[in-house]
């Protein structure tokens, strides 16, 4: 079974993370299949919007813990290639020559987060909840760093990356991660309220206005996937590291990490 769920309707095409066992929890499978999907999304001349959401509970937990793991025992090297492949994801729906809309039916963290931010119109249900809790685990946000930042601006993101804090949908809406949050039972009509919308423009012009945007922003694409190289080698140096290992140890053993010992 697919890790993503793939339906096309009236022109949109809908992506939803298939994994509710694990609050769609990223794997290199989903990573790598998400990515195909959203590839294959940007270059099908039918598709005028794309749509991604989570089934179940939750928008998406960031990592999984099984995978977790995996990168705790892993080297550098293949921690620095783990985070290519995330990176790649990331920048692929960052760049996507068609409108975007994050579905945002519960809770997102970390790189759920960076999928949030990623999109052109982020919609969430007032239920979710927001975190960026990596510092928790002895790591940074690094991967999608660039595109949080961009989506909430340097201050907010200064304080998110440092505390590792929670925060409502309220908060998230404030700070610019979310564009608008509705009761849960009014999520699909918002979603379709905004494709309506969309409709009404010309797919070239839109494809335009956001290469504008974002090159008007000093973002593109080929400068995205130098940062991107440059991040991965962080997150896989700081994995590896003494205290990236304490707090992935800590995290998996349900444990606090040596630093929050006389906290």
């Amino acid at each position: 079974m697919s890790t993503i769920q793939i339906a096309d309707h009236d022109g949109v095409r809908h992506l939803t993370l298939q994994r509710a066992e694990v609050h769609n929890a990223f794997d290199d499978r989903l990573i790598a299949e998400l990515t195909a999907a959203l590839q294959a999304a940007g270059g099908d001349a039918g598709v005028r919007a794309v749509v991604l959401g989570g089934a179940g509970a939750s928008f998406s937990a960031g990592a999984d813990l099984n995978w977790m793991r995996g990168m705790a025992a892993a080297g550098e090297e293949e921690n620095r290639a783990d985070s290519l492949r995330l990176a790649a994801l990331m920048r692929t729906l960052q760049f996507l020559p068609k409108p975007t809309i994050a579905r945002v039916n519960g809770a997102a963290y970390g790189g759920g987060v960076g999928l949030v931010a990623c999109c052109d119109i982020a919609i969430g249900v007032d239920g979710a909840k927001f975190g960026l809790t990596e510092v928790k685990l002895g790591l940074v946000p690094a991967v999608i760093s660039p595109y949080v930042i961009a989506a909430i601006g340097l201050r907010q993101a200064r304080r998110l990356f440092l505390t590792g804090e929670t925060f409502d949908a309220a908060a998230a809406m404030r700070i610019g991660l979310l564009h608008q949050v509705v009761a849960a039972e009014a999520l699909d009509d918002a979603v379709q309220a905004t494709l309506r919308l969309l409709a009404k423009a010309g797919p070239l012009a839109q494809a335009e206005a956001k290469r504008l945007a974002l090159g008007m922003a000093g973002l593109d694409e080929a400068q995205a996937e130098r940062i991107d190289r440059d991040n991965a080698a962080l997150i896989a140096r700081l994995r590896v590291s003494a205290e990236g290992q304490e707090g992935l140890g800590a995290f998996l053993a349900k444990r606090a990490p040596a630093w929050c010992a006389t906290a």
